[in-house]
């Protein structure tokens, strides 16, 4: 039996276009539409495999750190079958950094009782720092093996392959650890009608800073180690040059590319 957490964060649609907030240029989460993260999809998936696997009395707990908006991330994860949740909630937490996030939610682990693997995406599609299972993995002095590929759990050991630039290596650790994915994992499930129904009577229990013991001035934009002074919005995207080919399109082309340094 392995008890699990799984960290799950809902982020804007990629689809959708992501804006700054005025003032603290923090993402503007109000204006995109807002998902459970596809990594994190993966994540849920890996830890239900493992518990499909062992058997027995396994639990999946999925913790999330965000605002009110984000208990629909969180809702979505108990429907594909995840047993119960950890909603950080907090205003406090509002532009905190990959540190402070890490910290904030090693906390919140702290409230999961008998957690064994706790298994993470390798890096959200808002914030891209690939950080945090590492933070976390520090806070709490586990071991951490991350960006993998496979993972397996078996006697007490947690193993899996990390996919790299240089080849592929087999890492493993013994338990409690911590493990980020990398897309190649799995396929996740699509949440069935019955899941989604149960989802609604599943135990949400919802946390505040100072129920997880983390101090207001240790978290939050004002105290967070980098600050963004402005922001220079995306350039729109402009038409193409069309190129009529009447015998010399070819050499058009590659002038062009010559040109844009392409070749």
């Amino acid at each position: 039996m392995t008890n699990i957490a799984v960290l799950i964060k809902q982020v804007p649609d990629t689809w959708s276009e992501r804006k700054l907030t005025d003032g603290d240029f923090t993402l503007d989460r109000e204006a995109a539409d807002a998902v459970l993260d596809e990594i994190n999809e993966r994540a849920v998936e890996e830890a239900l495999l493992i518990k499909e696997r062992e058997g027995g009395d396994s639990v999946v707990t999925v913790v999330s750190a965000g605002p009110e908006k984000a208990s629909e991330a969180i809702r979505k994860a108990l429907s594909m079958g995840a047993d119960k949740a950890v909603h950080l909630l907090d205003p406090g937490l509002h532009g905190s950094d990959a540190i402070q996030t890490g910290w904030a939610l090693a906390r919140a682990l702290g409230q999961v009782e008998g957690v064994e693997l706790v298994i993470a995406g390798n890096e959200a599609t808002d914030g891209r720092s690939g950080a945090i299972p590492a933070i976390i993995a520090e806070y709490l002095g586990l071991p951490q093996l991350t960006h993998l590929r496979k993972l397996t759990v078996e006697g007490g050991v947690v193993k899996g392959e990390r996919e790299t630039d240089e080849g592929v290596f087999e890492v493993e650790a013994t338990l409690p650890a911590i493990v980020s994915v990398t897309e190649k994992i799995n396929e996740p499930r699509f949440p069935s009608f019955k899941g989604i129904m149960a989802a609604k009577k599943k135990e949400v229990a919802v946390l505040t800073l100072a129920e997880i013991g983390v101090d207001a001035d240790e978290v939050g934009v004002a105290n967070a180690g980098s600050t963004v002074l402005s922001s220079t919005p995306k350039a729109s995207k402009t038409a193409g040059e069309k190129i009529t080919d009447e015998g010399e399109g070819g050499t058009k082309v590659a002038e062009f590319l010559v040109a844009q340094k392409i070749i």
